[in-house]
């Protein structure tokens, strides 16, 4: 069912953009069956945000099926009658709740970035990709599955202010200040996990840049005039409609 004329245009753009979000993340093999998540929020003051349906695989996400709720869990409109992961609410509403320069969080459990989350190192800089998260990442100690409310508390004071965190022995969450931004990071931090987990398998010695050029190519991805970030999104959307067939009538 459409529910476009039952929403703000503003959500129901929010709603366009994050339905997109998870089929690039199904494209890019970012997706984990019907697992992990990508939310943002709605526009509005409310608190309200928008998370995909328990049940669903990325691939199925439209704009219509994507659930809202606040930040206690309170299912305020959900088309499928399918609810949310309880565990994907824990982690995103402590999120949402926290942090309010965040307009979408995402998370995967892609095979190199829990592979690279096992590791005592976690994301060496040996890669333009991971350098973009030079001293700009952090990490969260495994607890099991995100079930605890009290684990809320731990994960936003580990994130800090950070935008980029590897949860240790599960995966990797990114936020953005809107849907867009968020997809971009975790690309990136897909991308640096993907090199390292490949270059440390070929057995040869590592090349390792210092942390004087490590920090200048985060400082250059963080240029807010940067060119590219206002070509690769678009550019994502048009890779998307290229390959629209993949996902049906949705």
């Amino acid at each position: 069912m459409s529910i476009q004329s039952e929403v703000s245009p503003q959500e129901w753009a929010v709603r366009k953009e994050l339905a997109a979000a998870y089929k690039l993340a199904f494209l890019h093999r970012m997706s984990d069956h019907i697992y992990t998540h990508i939310s943002a929020c709605v526009p509005g003051g409310e608190e309200h945000f928008l998370i995909n349906a328990y049940g669903l695989t990325f691939d199925e996400i439209t704009p219509e099926s994507l659930v809202k709720v606040d930040l206690e869990g309170k299912v305020i409109l959900d088309t499928t009658g399918l609810g949310i992961n309880p565990a994907g609410y824990v982690i995103h509403s402590a999120i949402h709740g926290a942090r309010h320069d965040v307009g979408c969080v995402m998370h995967t459990h892609t095979a190199a970035g829990v592979a690279v989350s096992t590791q005592e190192r976690g994301l060496q800089m040996i890669s333009q990709h991971a350098m973009r998260f030079h001293q700009r990442l952090s990490y969260h100690a495994y607890e099991g599955v995100a079930l605890d409310m009290d684990e809320q508390e731990r994960l936003v004071a580990d994130l800090g202010s950070t935008n980029a965190m590897v949860l240790q022995n599960h995966g990797l969450l990114v936020c953005g200040v809107d849907v867009a931004d968020a997809f971009d990071a975790m690309y990136y931090l897909e991308r640096a996990c993907q090199i390292q987990v490949n270059a440390l398998a070929g057995g040869e010695k590592i090349i390792k840049p210092s942390a004087a050029v490590a920090e200048k190519v985060a400082r250059q991805f963080d240029n807010p005039d940067r060119v590219s970030r206002a070509k690769q999104w678009p550019a994502m959307l048009r890779l998307l409609e290229r390959n629209k067939a993949l996902f049906g009538a949705a």
